[in-house]
């Protein structure tokens, strides 16, 4: 049982870390010590969907679950979990490239803002 409380702890934290990934710049905006988290975690997630990787929090959530006795699966955690969803034509090459282009369109936005009121005269740097 400890084993998958565990395995769903992880997939909590993973989609946590998904939204933060995604949407974690707009938080830069009001607290600018974020970028120091967030822009590791952006910078990840871009490589991990542009590369093809999976993600070492799937593997995790697969081990715990085969410890409890249960069933793993194949793929990442946005195949297994978001994309029956939202895509329920399965993943591709093509639909990795697009959500990593979302993460960077969003994330890029939110610090070119930044960085043109710090140099237009607004003088509070990023931490």
């Amino acid at each position: 049982m400890i084993f998958s409380v565990a395995a769903d702890g992880v997939v909590l934290f993973h989609g946590l870390f998904i939204i933060f990934v995604l949407l974690g710049g707009l938080l830069v905006l009001k607290w600018r010590a974020v970028a120091w988290l967030h822009v590791p975690a952006a910078v990840w997630g871009v490589v991990v969907e542009v590369f093809h990787l999976t993600c070492p929090l799937t593997h995790w959530e697969n081990l715990l679950r085969l410890m409890a006795g249960q069933q793993g699966y194949t793929g990442g955690y946005v195949e297994h979990y978001l994309l029956p969803v939202i895509y329920p034509a399965g993943l591709t090459a093509g639909i990795q490239l697009v959500l990593g282009s979302v993460v960077l369109l969003i994330n890029g936005t939110v610090y070119w803002r930044l960085c043109r009121q710090w140099r237009g005269g607004t003088k509070q740097a990023i931490p």
